[in-house]
């Protein structure tokens, strides 16, 4: 699984299904990749397409149980293995990360707000 079709499957967790251009700008890839890294993932069973109720002309892309599985377990392998190293930090370690939780979490917002906004 390549980054980006992990990082994909992801924003469509977070997000709900997308247009294929709309995946290819947060993605940041042309959409001639975006189509065939969802033909990939759909010939895998991970992503599926289907119509837009709201416009019939428009194909979304969604994540299939398989990719909701998928995307769920690698993102607790992660923190199964930051739990793993934090065990390892003395004390006073673990209380500056936790100090730095909310920063922490602010960068994670703007990220976000980042990848859903359209870039210009």
């Amino acid at each position: 699984m390549t980054l980006t079709s992990s990082s994909t499957l992801a924003t469509l967790d977070r997000t709900g299904p997308r247009r294929i251009t709309d995946l290819a700008v947060l993605e940041g890839v042309t959409q001639p990749a975006m189509t065939v890294l969802v033909r990939v993932m759909e010939e895998s069973g991970l992503v599926e397409r289907r119509g837009d109720p709201a416009d019939k002309r428009v194909t979304l892309v969604a994540l299939t149980e398989a990719g909701t599985a998928y995307v769920r377990a690698r993102r607790r392998a992660g923190v199964d293995e930051f739990v793993r190293l934090i065990d390892q930090l003395e004390d006073d370690e673990v209380q500056a990360l936790a100090a730095a939780l909310p920063a922490l979490q602010h960068l994670a917002a703007l990220d976000s707000q980042e990848r859903e906004e359209p870039k210009q």
